[in-house]
């Protein structure tokens, strides 16, 4: 059973927040789709430029952002509605349906709410239940991939989404040490991956566990794949004029994000060598601005979470 959760202002500091504001430029009487509600920082800021006239569509797979939507629909004179779900899933869902947008924001990865709660499982700063879901009602764990994937597969995730350059006896170590005893604690897991990297590599940048906790995190939540398909459904909700704005996180998503808004500007798909274009595909979005939004240093300095975030923006056109 999930924890009551208290909204309270410390529980999320939304990154990049004037840089968002001023970007996406919301507007009274128009409609934002915030796909990755949290605890509604983003939101709130953006609401109070719509002055009361206008709609709010929130999207978030926690089902612990309730408390914090009633907050945010009490305090915010706007029409509000909280989906449930995956946010690529109900991006298509009312993409489908014929929902639209003037901007859509996605901010992703996992939300401090999230992090700072170690009974989720995220951190490997603190003993607790080895899940990671941000649905924790629904999905495959974290419990159940480090116990039950073959040690390629595993050495594969780590490499693949963590970047981690001692995937291969991290996972070596796992297989080990699993056939002892299942893993079902975050303390084991870090103890074990502690042990299986060099020493050296042990006091190197940032806590030696981080990276293969990221790639769990991705690999339980199939986050990578969740923005491959949000991407395209945002751009069909969005009206024409509409901004799409993107937070990540690392180079893995921050790289589709780039990708995809270089394919809309593109238009054409026709080959290098065709001499003309046959396709007739035209432009459907450009990148205001053309490279991605960093924090300031005084950002940094008030919320080192913020360090490694980028915004990237699109207009459709």
């Amino acid at each position: 059973m999930l924890p009551s959760v208290l909204p309270t202002e410390t529980d999320h500091i939304p990154v990049l927040a004037e840089e968002v504001v001023s970007n996406l430029d919301p507007r009274p009487g128009e409609t934002i789709v915030d796909a990755t509600f949290g605890a509604g920082g983003h939101a709130a800021l953006l609401a109070q430029r719509l002055r009361g006239d206008g709609r709010l569509i929130a999207i978030d797979r926690d089902p612990t952002v309730a408390p914090f939507f009633e907050r945010f629909r009490r305090e915010h004179g706007v029409k509000a509605r909280l989906h449930h779900g995956e946010f690529s899933a109900v991006l298509q869902h009312l993409a489908s349906n014929g929902v639209q947008a003037d901007i859509v924001l996605l901010d992703l990865g996992v939300s401090s709410m999230q992090i700072d709660r170690p009974e989720r499982g995220f951190s490997y700063a603190v003993d607790a239940p080895l899940d990671m879901r941000m649905d924790p009602s629904a999905g495959t764990s974290a419990e159940d991939v480090v116990n039950d994937l073959g040690e390629r597969e595993l050495a594969d995730i780590f490499k693949r989404y963590g970047e981690e350059r001692y995937a291969r006896p991290i996972a070596r170590a796992i297989a080990k040490r699993r056939r002892e005893r299942r893993f079902e604690r975050t303390g084991d897991l870090v103890d074990v991956i502690k042990a299986a990297i060099p020493a050296p590599a042990r006091f190197g940048e940032g806590h030696p566990a981080k990276r293969v906790f990221q790639a769990l995190r991705i690999e339980v939540n199939d986050e990578l794949g969740a923005v491959e398909r949000a991407l395209p459904a945002a751009l069909e909700m969005l009206r024409s004029g509409g901004r799409l704005g993107v937070i990540s996180f690392h180079s893995l998503e921050d790289r589709l994000v780039k990708q995809f808004l270089r394919r809309e500007e593109q238009g054409c798909t026709c080959p290098p060598d065709f001499p003309v274009c046959v396709c007739g595909s035209e432009p459907t979005m450009r990148a205001t601005p053309r490279r991605a939004i960093r924090p300031t240093a005084a950002e940094i300095a008030r919320n080192p979470r913020a360090q490694s975030a980028r915004l990237r923006v699109g207009t459709k056109v």
